[in-house]
C-alpha cells in the first residue's frame, strides 16, 4: 500500500513539474508574441534597434545584450545597440568577421550557445577587458534578411543558470522578427528619403524660375530644423516641419514669371498676386492625402502674430506652430539674401530685426529658439 501511495505521489509530482514547464513555455511564447508586436509597431530604425535589445534581454532573462550589425565594406561588425551600464564603451568597439562569438556567428550564419566561454577558443576577451564585464554565458544568433546575415543578436549571463535549446529556439524566433522589423524600417527610410529628394527636386525646379532665390528652400529648411531643436516638437512633427519647409513655396508654380522675375519692387496688384502662392500651395498639396498634415505650414507661413499677415489674417495661437517656425526661417533668409532692389542685411542686423518684431510679426518662443540655434552656430 505504501509503495502504491509513493508511486502516486511520484506520478503527481512529475505531472506537476511537467505542467509547470508547459505553463512557463506558454508564458514565454506569449511574451515572444507581445515583443514581436512591440517591435513592429514602429518604423523608426533607431527605435526598432533599441526595442530589439530590450526584447532580447527580457526574453532570455539575461543580464545584458547587444545587437551588432555588419559593415560589408569594412568586413566588420559594430555594436549598434548594447544594453547595460557599459553601453557607451561597448559601442566604440568593432569586431572583424569571424572574431569572437559574434564574429563567428556572423561569418557562419549559425547560432551558438556558449555556457563556458573561457574554455571556448572562439571567445574574444577584449570586450570584457575593455568594459570590466564578466561574461559567464552567451547565446548568439544571426539576424538574417532573405537568408543573408545583416548582423547578430546576443544575450549574456542568463539569470539563474545557462542557456539551453529552448532558449535558442525562442531567440531564433525573436531574431526573425527583429530582421523583419529592421528591414521594414530600412525600406520605409529609403522611401522617405526618396520622397524628400523628390520634393527638393521639385522645389529646385520652382526656384530656377526665380534667379534671385537660389538655395532659398535648402536654407529655410536648415534654419527651421535647427530652430525646432529648441522647441518641444514630437518626432513626427519634425518630419512634417521638414516637408513643410521644403515645399513652403510650391504655390509659386502658379505665379506668372513676369512677377517672379521682376527686378523692381512689386506694386500692390502684383503683391496681391504673389500672396496667392500660399493658398495655391495648400490646394496643390490637398490632392495628396498623405501630405495633408503639412498644409498648415505651407498655407500659413506668412501669417503674423498680430493678425496682419496672409492669407487669412490669423492671430497668435491660431497660427500653427510649424507655420510660425517656417515664417522665421523664411524671413531671416529673405533679409540675409541680396535682392535686385536692395542689398542683404548682415546676420546680426537680421537677428536684431527678428527681436524687434518678436511678439508682433513672429512668435516669441520661435524667435528665442532661432536665436539659440544661431548662437550655437547651427544657423
Amino acid at each position: 500500500m505504501a509503495n502504491k501511495n509513493q508511486n502516486k505521489n511520484m506520478n503527481l509530482n512529475g505531472w506537476m513539474t511537467q505542467l509547470k514547464r508547459i505553463e512557463e513555455k506558454t508564458e514565454r511564447l506569449a511574451l515572444l508574441s507581445r515583443l514581436g508586436q512591440i517591435l513592429n509597431s514602429t518604423l523608426d530604425p533607431k527605435e526598432v534597434r533599441r526595442r530589439a535589445m530590450e526584447a532580447a534581454t527580457q526574453l532570455m532573462e539575461a543580464e545584458v545584450g547587444s545587437l551588432l550589425l555588419i559593415d560589408e565594406e569594412k568586413n566588420q561588425l559594430y555594436f549598434e545597440v548594447a544594453l547595460g551600464n557599459k553601453e557607451e564603451a561597448i559601442k566604440t568597439m568593432t569586431l572583424h568577421m569571424g572574431e569572437g562569438i559574434a564574429g563567428w556567428v556572423a561569418k557562419n550564419g549559425e547560432p551558438l550557445i556558449i555556457n563556458a566561454p573561457e574554455k571556448d577558443s572562439r571567445f574574444f576577451k577584449g570586450v570584457d577587458e575593455r568594459t570590466e564585464f564578466k561574461t559567464n554565458n552567451i547565446i548568439c544568433v544571426p539576424v538574417k534578411v532573405k537568408e543573408k546575415a545583416i548582423g547578430v543578436l546576443e544575450a549574456m549571463n542568463k539569470k539563474g543558470g545557462g542557456f539551453d535549446e529552448e532558449d535558442l529556439s525562442l531567440f531564433t524566433s525573436l531574431s526573425d522578427q527583429v530582421a523583419i522589423a529592421l528591414d521594414n524600417a530600412r525600406l520605409y527610410q529609403e522611401l522617405e528619403e526618396m520622397f524628400f529628394q523628390t520634393a527638393e527636386s521639385l522645389s529646385d525646379a520652382i526656384e530656377k524660375r526665380d534667379p534671385y532665390t537660389g538655395g532659398h528652400t535648402q536654407r529655410v529648411t536648415a534654419y527651421s530644423l535647427a530652430t525646432a531643436k529648441y522647441l518641444p516638437l514630437e518626432p513626427m512633427e519634425m518630419k512634417w516641419l521638414k516637408i513643410s519647409s521644403v515645399l513652403h513655396d510650391i504655390g509659386k508654380i502658379g505665379i506668372d514669371d513676369q512677377i517672379l522675375r521682376k527686378t523692381e519692387r512689386l506694386n500692390s496688384e502684383e503683391f496681391n498676386e504673389i500672396k496667392r502662392h500660399t493658398s495655391m500651395g495648400a490646394e496643390i498639396i490637398d490632392h495628396i492625402k498623405q501630405l495633408r498634415n503639412i498644409i498648415p505650414g505651407v498655407k500659413y507661413h506668412h501669417e503674423q502674430i498680430d493678425g496682419t499677415g496672409y492669407p487669412e489674417g490669423l492671430r497668435g495661437d491660431k497660427i500653427p506652430m510649424i507655420a510660425k517656425i517656417v515664417s522665421v526661417g523664411d524671413t531671416f533668409d529673405a533679409m540675409t539674401t541680396d535682392r535686385p532692389y536692395r542689398r542683404a542685411l548682415g546676420k546680426e542686423m537680421a537677428i536684431n530685426e527678428l527681436r524687434r518684431c518678436s511678439g508682433t510679426q513672429f512668435d516669441q518662443n520661435v524667435v528665442e529658439a532661432f536665436i539659440r540655434a544661431y548662437q550655437a552656430g547651427e544657423i
